[in-house]
């Protein structure tokens, strides 16, 4: 999609030292060339691969460095110049190098691709910098959302009284496609600090001594260990997750919040916007998940949070160094100190400096109490924790209303009001962890408790009705299921304890500690009555249905297959038509949480045939809810499992959501964070705030700007016609092709990747090769390795060519323009077209084709990659006839530009990668790994995906 700009009325201030001098270099021509534009990206590029190029020829020798330059040069002819001679020269060279070297360059090409995300995420801030000094609004802002919303009329206090009731969160899950280490990411984010330092560095001598430490940073990168040796832990990926909090999280979203407090003028702006958490909590498919799991996550979470509050006040008591008898305080105040343990008689006439030693240690012995550590520093010793975060922020409003007392709110914006803003947005919990099990599981665990307990012998042999009453029932009587002294299986004393565990957390670290359960492949109404069931036993539901029932956690269906998601509406509405069940729901806050999946409908019935039910699902649930509110008060919230990949609802997250049907947003949405997508979007704290305040502008003004209408009935009936012509494509592709498995995985790095430790959890759901059992993420991750990326495309292209039929069919003009006036004026399918945009921008059937090669079977191999080509191409004209663009994203110059800077970078990764497997593939039984060619294959799967971003 294009981004659009508009000059704001009165010019937006600089946001930094940067902006001004961004002003002062660019502001001197409006009209700036594609080439000016991008002047700084280029340079910034340049001397990461000098500095880069230098660390090898030092680090490797002369010989490795020009090996190196060599392929580079060979690659950029082949792929900028059109050099088909440098392609056939690159392509001898690759395959002859030996094993050391081979891992040289994909070690070399690897970092460059890192080093080139850097550099382009700094030009993305700058950019944006620069439009601000200019006064210039893109959308996504905050700052253009509240353009819009001041030109249709809509005033502060009714976007405060929007946002009362919005629900905003960004869930972060751990998915096996985040390649990089943490040591990694760490040195990374310490160069992308440098290289945005630059702009402010106006000598030599700095801009040397920025060049050192630069150089140093990416000496590091060279010589540590870019892939891990053992497998990764599910407190890995706690602490994975917790590094964005401590870079990111908690200290741009209070920044973004005091941003919307400026927009509004003085209305209150709720606590809107929170954060939630998968890891630790997810035990779909990861036997690694346990109770103790679920402990440590939360128990992390709490320790992060409060050691951000801890050095907040230890600073905040060095700023507040006001004495009594310049600057009076309030009684409240004053109490406040005296309350404190510090006696210091040095501190007596300052009451602030008294009352944050006070604060601080309550908030250590808080920490101590709930985490089992200690603080770092001890003015006086930890004593009196609090009981909550409320109590906390109490205290900071004390002071806060006591600075205003003396004329000294300015001391109130720079550390004060944003800590404030985070133990309203963090508490002591930090993110609400979402606990998450498939529903076969519940079954299971059900049906041992009503057989042990001599309610009903064989469970899972009744059919839905009987299952429906008899979990009614169960939840009608206040007598638990579990028998005391009985033996139950490990899986019921697993899952028993996770909900257990779920009620110490919440009691522990407060009630938005654990708030929902997902359950995975949700089929019918059971499957959400058999979580009820086992909330009850962990006192989690308590009273009786139909009376008194309140339940703590919000039963939270996720329909992920075609299937589910077409039964979606009809479970719902035969749900919330037991009797008791709305009042039920109303009583525990009147909130229903419903989950799309992305993925496995995408591996289910293809790119299109997912977007579309997902598409539908949403309206019918959006009917069901209406009725709902009207009757029950009970809001409806859609959370939404996108992936990395278009494949797996990956793309821009503010196209998308305007593009959700009319209704379906409402000031509520959730949406997972998935794999290398975080650090794409988190990692640097500049970046993590536009893509935070993109999710913000998106609801807004797809709540309050409904830029989405009802779509005509044509352009439905259309899009119905397309997805079962392209469900029927992509079907018989994948699943009614013979040998379809096994080319798949001898053309792809599926095995590679299941042998690398990216991941807690397996790469398949049961131990067999049926794609129908492989995770939809691997399946994603390995056809954008190999650059053929069909879970992105596949289908669409045999779908509009049986729509518009033969050229010389009257019908077929007809035809072919009402897609483009679905393309037009039809957000979904816009925004589903340009995702196809990007998706076939990134794949490459020139590449793909090379890995054909490892195809035992040469002609089972040509004839499905033949397939598999003929339907890219019928996709790729298909494209350019609705939307009348000959070339791949030509209304996306940025990423056309990210694309032309990358990719001949990522051509000879795609080459050794190819090579390497087929030499690996090699062994046979009883040798041994030659563990040279499977690290550099791994090291080749970091690149490819570090290159392509959004690969996972």
């Amino acid at each position: 999609m294009p981004t659009t700009t508009r000059t704001r009325k009165t010019p937006a201030r600089p946001a930094s030292k940067t902006a001004k001098v961004m002003v002062e270099k660019d502001i001197q021509t409006l009209e700036e060339t594609p080439e000016e534009k991008n002047r700084p990206l280029v340079e910034d590029i340049r001397l990461l691969g000098r500095i880069l190029g230098d660390v090898i020829r030092e680090q490797e020798g002369r010989a490795a460095f020009d090996l190196i330059e060599r392929v580079r040069q060979l690659s950029v002819a082949y792929r900028l110049k059109k050099d088909a001679s440098a392609g056939r020269v690159l392509d001898r060279l690759l395959k002859n190098l030996s094993a050391d070297q081979t891992v040289s360059v994909i070690r070399a090409f690897s970092y460059f691709s890192h080093l080139a995300n850097i550099a382009e995420d700094r030009h993305h801030v700058r950019r944006r910098l620069h439009h601000e000094a200019r006064g210039d609004l893109q959308d996504g802002s905050l700052a253009m959302c509240f353009d819009k919303l001041a030109d249709a009329d809509h005033r502060a206090a009714d976007i405060s009284a929007m946002l009362e009731h919005a629900y905003i969160a960004p869930v972060l899950t751990a998915h096996p496609t985040e390649v990089q280490r943490k040591s990694i990411l760490d040195a990374e984010r310490a160069v992308a600090e440098l290289i945005g330092q630059r702009d402010d560095l106006h000598t030599e001598r700095d801009r040397n001594a920025n060049e050192a430490l630069i150089r140093a940073r990416v000496t590091q990168l060279w010589q540590t260990r870019m892939l891990r040796y053992t497998k990764l832990t599910v407190a890995d990926e706690i602490e994975n997750a917790l590094s964005y909090y401590q870079s990111t999280f908690l200290r741009q979203i209070p920044r973004m919040y005091a941003d919307i407090e400026e927009a509004l003028n003085g209305h209150p702006v709720p606590n809107f916007f929170r954060m939630g958490n998968w890891i630790g909590g997810d035990r779909d498919g990861n036997p690694n998940v346990t109770a103790p799991t679920l402990r440590m996550a939360l128990s992390r979470q709490s320790e992060t949070a409060l050691r951000h509050y801890l050095t907040e006040v230890h600073l905040l008591g060095g700023e507040l160094s006001m004495s009594q008898m310049l600057a009076p305080v309030s009684a409240e105040m004053q109490a406040l100190a005296e309350a404190s343990p510090d006696k210091n008689p040095h501190r007596e006439d300052e009451p602030y400096r008294r009352a944050l030693i006070g604060i601080y240690a309550r908030l250590a012995a808080t920490l101590h109490a709930l985490t089992g550590t200690e603080a770092l520093r001890h003015a006086v010793a930890p004593q009196n924790p609090y009981a909550s975060a409320a109590q906390f922020l109490a205290d900071l409003r004390v002071i806060e209303r006591s600075l205003h007392s003396h004329h000294a709110q300015a001391l109130v914006a720079p550390r004060l009001a944003p800590l404030m803003r985070a133990v309203q947005v963090f508490g002591f919990h930090l993110a609400t962890v979402d606990l998450r099990q498939s529903s076969d599981q519940h079954e299971l665990v059900v049906a041992e408790l009503l057989k042990t307990a001599r309610v009903h012998a064989d469970y899972c042999s009744l059919p839905e009705d009987a299952r429906r009453s008899l979990l009614l029932a169960q939840l009608s009587d206040v007598r638990p299921l579990r028998v005391r002294g009985a033996s139950y299986s490990a899986l019921a004393e697993s899952e028993l304890a996770i909900f257990e565990a779920a009620a110490e957390g919440r009691a522990r670290f407060g009630t938005e500690a654990i708030r929902h359960y997902i359950i995975s492949h949700t089929e019918d109404v059971s499957d959400l009555l058999e979580v009820l069931v086992l909330q009850k036993e962990a006192g989690l539901l308590r009273g009786v249905l139909g009376e008194d029932a309140v339940a703590d956690l919000i039963v939270s269906p996720l329909f992920e297959t075609i299937a589910d998601l077409r039964n979606a509406g009809r479970i719902m509405a035969e749900f919330y038509a037991l009797p008791g069940m709305a009042a039920l729901v109303a009583r525990g806050g009147a909130e229903q949480d419903i989950m799309l999946g992305y993925s496995d409908s995408n591996k289910d019935g293809g790119f299109f045939t997912s977007n579309w039910e997902l598409y539908r699902a949403e309206i019918a649930l959006v009917a069901l809810f209406d009725s709902l509110r009207e009757q029950h008060g009970i809001r409806l919230r859609l959370f939404h499992g996108r992936g990395g990949t278009v494949g797996r609802g990956g793309g821009p997250s503010y196209q998308a959501i305007l593009a959700q049907p009319p209704g379906t947003v409402n000031g509520q949405i959730r949406l997972t964070e998935q794999g290398e997508v975080i650090a794409s979007k988190y990692a640097h704290p500049e970046i993590g705030r536009r893509n935070l305040e993109t999710l913000v502008a998106a609801t807004l003004e797809a709540t309050l700007l409904h830029p989405t209408q009802a779509a005509p009935k044509a352009f439905l009936e259309t899009a119905a016609l397309l997805s079962q012509a392209s469900m029927d494509a992509y079907r018989e592709l994948v699943y009614g092709t013979e040998g379809f498995t096994d080319y798949f995985f001898a053309a792809t790095p599926i095995r590679e990747i299941a042998e690398l430790n990216i991941g807690s959890r397996p790469a398949s759901r049961k131990a067999t090769r049926r794609i129908e059992d492989l995770r939809a993420i691997p399946w994603g991750f390995s056809w954008g390795q190999c650059r053929v990326a069909l879970p992105g495309w596949c289908g669409f292209g045999s779908a509009v060519m049986n729509f518009l039929g033969d050229v010389a069919d009257p019908a077929h003009a007809a035809r072919l323009e009402l897609l483009q006036k679905m393309h037009r004026q039809w957000p979904f399918f816009r925004t589903l077209l340009s995702n196809l945009d990007m998706v076939l921008a990134k794949s490459d059937m020139r590449i793909a084709a090379r890995y054909v090669e490892l195809v035992e079977d040469k002609k089972l191999g040509k004839k499905i990659f033949g397939a598999i080509k003929d339907e890219w191409e019928r996709t790729f004209q298909a494209l350019n006839l609705i939307t009348g663009e000959g070339e791949r994203l030509q209304s996306n110059p940025s990423l056309a530009r990210s694309i032309e800077h990358r990719f001949p970078y990522l051509d000879p990764l795609n080459h050794l990668q190819v090579e390497m497997m087929r030499r690996y593939r090699k062994k046979r039984e009883g040798d041994p790994v030659n563990e040279r060619l499977q690290r550099g294959i791994h090291l080749s799967i970091n690149g490819i995906a570090a290159g392509l971003r959004n690969t996972g």
